[in-house]
């Protein structure tokens, strides 16, 4: 990750530790999407990310600009890497002063994501896992997460949004976009769900059951906001931190 922290307003933290080691579910499960290099360079490419989503991508990505209102002051936190261009587009959309930060596991995901990035982005890059941040309490005005959490077991899932609640300030506004079920006249509900279930072993809990299954039990948020896109295959959960 050397090439990382020669790269202005692109600062990978932790790289003095060595990075964290990569959980055994993500070596067993996604190493053919994530991991190796040669899935890497397959993945990235913008019209194969959005051909995997059914044409939906740059939907989805419009939905969270919005979410935002397309204005990102102060600390704005990208929970793991995304294939394709939303990080930039993120990034278009901070404010005078503030910062696009992105926290990811895997380095190799971390050095893709930079050799997309602009040299003068107000982006930081950090190698950190999603369900032990290694940020302050209350310190990030927004977050993200971005097709993450069908990616992840149970347990991981239920740390990562309790440590995406826990780094933003009150106020602040938690923006997720993932699967879900989608209606019983959505054609996919018979092709795609079978396909998820076979690849992504932990997606069909999303089919199940609703994220708000998985929120802290503590509370501490307010849901704001609900949508749901493709007959219902993609969701958008938005909450506010109290």
């Amino acid at each position: 990750m050397k090439n990382l922290t020669d790269r202005p307003g692109a600062t990978c933290v932790a790289v003095s530790k060595g990075p964290p080691a990569v959980p055994q579910y993500l070596q067993a499960h996604y190493w053919w999407a994530y991991i190796h290099p040669r899935a890497v360079h397959f993945f990235e490419r913008q019209w194969l990310v959005n051909l995997i989503l059914w044409g939906n991508y740059d939907r989805l990505c419009d939905a969270v600009l919005g979410a935002y209102g397309r204005h990102l002051p102060g600390r704005t936190l990208q929970i793991a890497c995304a294939y394709g261009d939303l990080t930039p587009r993120l990034a278009s959309c901070v404010a005078p002063g503030g910062f696009l930060e992105i926290a990811d596991i895997l380095p190799i995901q971390l050095e893709n994501l930079a050799g997309k990035l602009a040299r003068d982005l107000p982006i930081k890059l950090h190698c950190m896992d999603s369900a032990a941040l290694g940020f302050d309490d209350a310190s990030f005005d927004q977050a993200l997460l971005f097709f993450l959490l069908h990616e992840q077991p149970q347990a991981v899932r239920e740390k990562t949004l309790a440590e995406a609640l826990r780094v933003l300030q009150p106020g602040g506004r938690l923006v997720i976009v993932d699967y879900a079920a989608p209606s019983r006249y959505n054609p996919l509900r018979y092709f795609w769900m079978p396909v998820l279930d076979r690849l992504e072993p932990f997606a069909f809990d999303l089919f199940r059951e609703e994220i708000d299954a998985w929120l802290p039990k503590a509370g501490g948020f307010v849901v704001v906001g609900r949508q749901r896109f493709f007959g219902g295959l993609y969701q958008m959960l938005t909450l506010t931190r109290t």
